[in-house]
């Protein structure tokens, strides 16, 4: 079967193809002219070198294609350069759903996110958004909304949690902190997250391509044991090999100073991520893991091996 993807070179992307091509489907890729060499085997897709904001490229990508992936995403936005939530989440989104209409193209499945919601920060009502532009398709549609992903991001320019949080934070000689609403430290550290390998998001939107009986769903993703932030850190530490001290810290000044500093790239987190690490990231994915017969790979020191230097 050929599979049109969107957002093919990114971390969740790059196993999406390899998932794909070891399914024996062809993934026909939508890549930004100057891209082409973040794919890691690209003679085994068909590429078509465009952007999101040009109809005809979309086309292209869809063109002779059972079945479209979306997994355009980014974690962070800078809107003086064109890069933001609305455009890639939704707008984007929303454009490949039409031209799938268009085009007789039945079968859609969409990246999402936990934990989205109308009310909240600008990631999560964009994700939201692009949701709701499915369910009310006319198209076979299935959902994913994973917790945290891990899992080796395979070189430089993929973005993944544990790598970032090793880089930012776990290698610089300061503790490591554990945020808590309010004033009171006591609560620090101890909102939680349901991290899942990628490995295994791949699976789960790979096998989905052919399976009626998830048309029409939506399914939160996540690993079978949540982890509190304090927790969390402490795995991923040992995984690099490390010992890190941690203090409490007031989430709302840490948020005043990246409201602030969060619009430059230096700068290791947003407002708006603070927001979302604060209420946690949990889910309990044991009917989806039995639905599709696939057994969670565990978040521990041996499946971080990817963190040591």
């Amino acid at each position: 079967m050929k599979v049109a993807l969107f957002g093919g070179t990114g971390f969740v992307g790059s196993y999406l193809i390899d998932e794909l091509i070891k399914k024996d489907h062809k993934p026909q890729l939508l890549i930004r002219p100057g891209s082409n060499d973040k794919l890691l085997n690209p003679k085994q897709c068909n590429i078509v070198n465009g952007t999101l904001s040009e109809p005809s490229a979309i086309e292209s990508t869809l063109k002779g294609t059972d079945a479209v992936i979306y997994n355009v995403g980014i974690i962070r936005q800078f809107p003086k350069k064109g890069i933001t939530f609305e455009d890639l989440h939704f707008e984007g989104a929303k454009h490949c759903m039409d031209a799938a209409v268009d085009l007789g193209i039945k079968r859609f499945i969409l990246m999402s996110a936990n934990g989205v919601k109308m009310d909240g920060t600008g990631y999560q009502k964009t994700k939201f958004l692009a949701d709701q532009y499915l369910i009310n398709k006319e198209l076979n549609w299935t959902i994913f909304r994973p917790s945290l992903i891990f899992g080796d991001p395979r070189g430089e320019g993929r973005p993944e949690f544990c790598s970032q949080l090793k880089k930012d934070m776990l290698s610089l000689p300061i503790p490591a902190p554990l945020f808590h609403p309010g004033l009171n430290p006591l609560n620090a550290g101890k909102f939680a997250m349901s991290p899942i390998h990628v490995g295994d998001v791949a699976r789960f939107f790979v096998q989905s391509i052919d399976m009626e009986s998830t048309h029409k769903k939506i399914f939160e993703l996540g690993g079978e044991i949540a982890f509190s932030w304090k927790e969390l850190i402490k795995i991923i530490a040992e995984g690099c090999g490390k010992k890190k001290w941690m203090i409490p810290a007031p989430a709302l000044g840490v948020k005043a100073i990246a409201t602030f500093l969060g619009r430059f790239s230096w700068f290791p987190i947003t407002a708006d991520q603070i927001t979302m690490l604060m209420e946690g990231n949990v889910c309990d994915a044991t009917e989806a893991y039995k639905l599709f017969e696939i057994q969670p790979t565990p978040f521990n020191t041996d499946t971080l091996s990817y963190l040591r230097d």
